[in-house]
């Protein structure tokens, strides 16, 4: 095990070692394959990461790309850790591709390593953030803190380790996380894997002072200079997997796998999904008369939505939303007037499920109508409905 505090300046601040469970339901978000995707541009997400690392706020980033989006298909709680993430942006140009193809405004691949990188050539006149690497091989992550405290930048690293190959609990000593809050860090920088960082950084999250918080396995690699970065013209036409084999062969069996998936996924939802979108949106009228309410009893919320809802009536929805978090209760919908949803309600809605799972208190969505089931199903999210409640509306 390595672990180094590096030698640099004393940086005051005032840290905070707990953050309040709020959600943000006034994010853009849209559903691609059962993940939510913030509408959000490089630059903007940059703001939103900077900010967040001066004001002390919380961020826990998630990069999800088509690995990710196959891997959560699975369920389980790494999909729920991108759920439950601060801010979710498209690391993969399939994933655009997808959101192209069913008319959502993801235009851009925002990568966390182009994130990493304009946060390290930024020169806005702000105090540089203070950079912990957690995780890489032996070696490189004192090899990036070298080489980026080494060039000038808006990043400094205050600290690395290298934790070997031990399970989450062996990783998560308070000796560990003391080093971590030790170093003052403004971004911890987690690379241990996809399913094990992010596993990492939910079960440590509550512990860490540090506001932005992600897994950007290959940004240690980058810095460090042990892995070269695609060339820009291979990473906007979407080679950069190609890239990513010839320079690390190994990767050839995931990358076969998340291929012959797409393709299932493609034939089987997005272009279904694709077809529906253009044939059945809703008319104006139909989006003025939805109505939704809420009713708060002894120990739950019930919220009761009727109508079409889309991205241009969800308003109230993200309101009515907003108001049942104020308390951990559990929260059950009734969506048996709801006659048609879209990817942005859907996001919408798995902002309310991750909540509901940080506050560890029950989601409950039921009296789904056929119609909408099927659209929650070509979207990959039918899992915010209940197998019970599945299987009684196939069956009606």
């Amino acid at each position: 095990m390595q672990n180094n505090q590096a030698l640099m300046p004393d940086y005051s601040g005032t840290q905070i070692s707990s953050y309040p469970v709020q959600t943000d339901f006034q994010r853009k978000v849209v559903c691609i394959l059962g993940l939510p995707f913030d509408v959000i541009s490089t630059e903007q997400a940059v703001d939103q990461l900077s900010d967040a690392a001066h004001h002390y706020q919380r961020c826990f980033l998630s990069t999800p790309n088509l690995n990710f989006a196959v891997a959560s298909l699975a369920g389980g709680a790494f999909r729920d850790s991108v759920i439950r993430s601060d801010l979710s942006v498209a690391d993969g140009m399939p994933l655009v591709w997808i959101a192209k193809l069913l008319g959502l405004p993801v235009t851009e691949r925002v990568a966390g390593s182009t994130l990493f990188e304009r946060l390290r050539v930024r020169k806005d006149g702000a105090e540089k953030l203070r950079v912990y690497f957690f995780g890489g091989p032996d070696g490189v992550a004192a090899a990036a803190a070298e080489k980026l405290n080494a060039s000038a930048s808006g990043l400094v690293c205050t600290g690395y380790e290298s934790p070997g190959f031990g399970s989450i609990e062996q990783m998560s000593t308070p000796a560990i996380i003391n080093r971590i809050n030790a170093s003052q860090a403004d971004f911890v920088v987690v690379a241990l894997g996809a399913k094990k960082g992010q596993a990492w950084i939910e079960h440590n999250l509550a512990a860490l002072d540090a506001p932005v918080i992600s897994h950007l396995g290959a940004v240690v690699n980058f810095v460090a200079g042990t892995v070269a970065r695609a060339p820009r013209w291979v990473q906007r036409i979407g080679g950069e997997w190609l890239w990513r084999i010839w320079e690390e062969p190994s990767l050839w069996r995931r990358y076969l796998h998340d291929g012959l998936t797409l393709i299932r996924l493609m034939t089987r939802h997005v272009l279904p999904c694709a077809v529906m979108v253009r044939l059945h949106k809703p008319e104006l009228h139909a989006l003025v008369a939805a109505r939704i309410e809420m009713q708060q009893h002894t120990s739950y919320i019930s919220i009761h939505a009727s109508g079409a809802w889309d991205e241009r009536n969800l308003t109230a929805m993200r309101k009515i939303f907003a108001e049942a978090t104020t308390m951990p209760f559990d929260i059950r919908i009734d969506f048996s007037e709801v006659t048609h949803i879209d990817s942005a309600c859907i996001g919408l809605l798995l902002l309310l499920y991750g909540h509901q799972s940080k506050v560890q208190r029950d989601f409950v969505l039921r009296g789904v109508r056929p119609g909408v089931l099927r659209i929650l199903r070509l979207y990959c999210a039918d899992y915010l409905v209940s197998e019970q409640q599945a299987a009684y509306v196939a069956a009606a």
